[in-house]
C-alpha cells in the first residue's frame, strides 16, 4: 500500500498549486463548507490514481484545494465508507495521502444519531472522544510508516482545539453539546435496543464512519477536531423511523453554523 501511497501523493503534488496543512473531510449533507473554499483546483475522486470513487446520495466526490479563513485548505467533498464494500485501507487511504502531503491538522465531521436524552435534532455535537464498533481496525496488517506499530490514542480529538470551537461558539451565539461517537459498519440505522445499549457503553452519539479516519490520522500524527450533526434520536419509547432524506434535510438545517465554527478555528491556527 505504501507504494500506491507514494505514487497518488506525487500525482497530486504536481496538480496542486500549494501545500496545505489543514485538510477537511466534510459528511452527509455537511458540503456547505466546500462553498466557502476559494478553490484553485478541484479533481473528481474518478481522476486520482488509486482513490476510491463515493457511491453515497450527498458526497459529491470531489478533492478541493484552496483557501479558507486565510489558510491554505485541502477538502474531501464526500467521503467512503466500510459499507460501501471498501476495506479499511481504502476508506482511509486518503489520510494517508493528507498525511504524505504534509496535512497536519484534520477536521471531520458527520451526521449521527443522538443517544443521549438531553440531545435535540439538529444540535451539533463537538465529538470528545470515540468508541470504535467497526468490525475492523484500519491498521489492521503491516505497519505503514510513518506512524508506530502500536499509536497512542489517549487523545484522539485535540483538547485544544476543542477548547477553540468552544470559544467561537460561545461567541457567535451557538448551541453546542459535547460526546462521545461511537462507529458501527452500517449500512442499516440502529434499532432502539441498539440505541439503548450504546447509550449504556457511554456513546452519545452513533454513525458509520469518522472513526477510521481518526484512528489513521493520529496513527500518522495528525492532530484532529470532530464535530457531528445529531439528525436524528434513538432509543425512545416510540421509535422514530429513519430515512436518508430526513437525515440530509437535518444536516442541511444546520450546516452555516457548522461552517462557522470550523471556518474561524482554520483562520486561527497558526502554520
Amino acid at each position: 500500500m505504501y507504494a500506491k501511497i507514494k505514487e497518488t501523493a506525487a500525482w497530486l503534488r504536481e496538480r496542486m498549486p500549494n501545500a496545505p496543512s489543514v485538510a477537511i473531510v466534510l459528511g452527509t449533507g455537511l458540503g456547505q463548507l466546500a462553498k466557502r473554499i476559494d478553490r484553485t483546483l478541484s479533481i473528481p475522486y474518478s481522476e486520482i490514481p488509486n482513490f476510491p470513487v463515493s457511491t453515497v446520495e450527498g458526497h459529491s466526490g470531489e478533492l478541493i484545494f484552496g483557501r479558507l479563513g486565510g489558510k491554505e485548505v485541502m477538502a474531501m467533498e464526500g467521503r467512503f465508507h466500510y459499507y460501501e464494500g471498501y476495506t479499511m485501507q481504502q476508506v482511509t487511504f486518503p489520510v494517508r495521502i493528507m498525511s504524505e502531503l504534509g496535512i497536519r491538522t484534520l477536521f471531520v465531521s458527520n451526521a449521527a444519531g443522538g443517544t443521549n436524552p438531553d440531545f435535540s435534532i439538529g444540535d451539533l455535537m463537538i465529538i470528545t472522544d470515540h468508541i470504535n464498533y467497526m468490525p475492523e481496525n484500519p491498521l489492521n496488517g503491516p505497519n505503514v510508516p510513518p506512524g508506530p506499530r502500536f499509536p497512542d490514542m489517549s487523545e484522539a480529538y485535540s483538547k485544544d482545539l476543542i477548547a477553540q470551537a468552544d470559544d467561537i461558539a460561545a461567541r457567535h451565539g451557538i448551541k453546542v453539546q459535547h460526546g462521545v461517537y461511537l462507529a458501527t459498519q452500517g449500512p442499516t440505522y440502529e434499532t432502539p435496543a441498539e440505541y439503548r445499549m450504546f447509550a449504556r457503553w457511554g456513546a452519545d452519539a452513533v454513525g458509520m464512519s469518522t472513526v477510521p479516519e481518526v484512528i489513521v490520522a493520529n496513527h500518522c500524527g495528525i492532530r484532529c477536531f470532530g464535530m457531528s450533526v445529531i439528525t436524528d434520536l434513538g432509543g425512545m419509547e416510540v421509535p422514530m423511523k429513519i430515512t436518508h432524506q430526513e437525515v440530509l434535510r437535518a444536516a442541511e438545517a444546520v450546516q452555516p453554523f457548522m461552517a462557522t465554527i470550523m471556518e474561524e478555528m482554520i483562520k486561527g491556527i497558526h502554520d
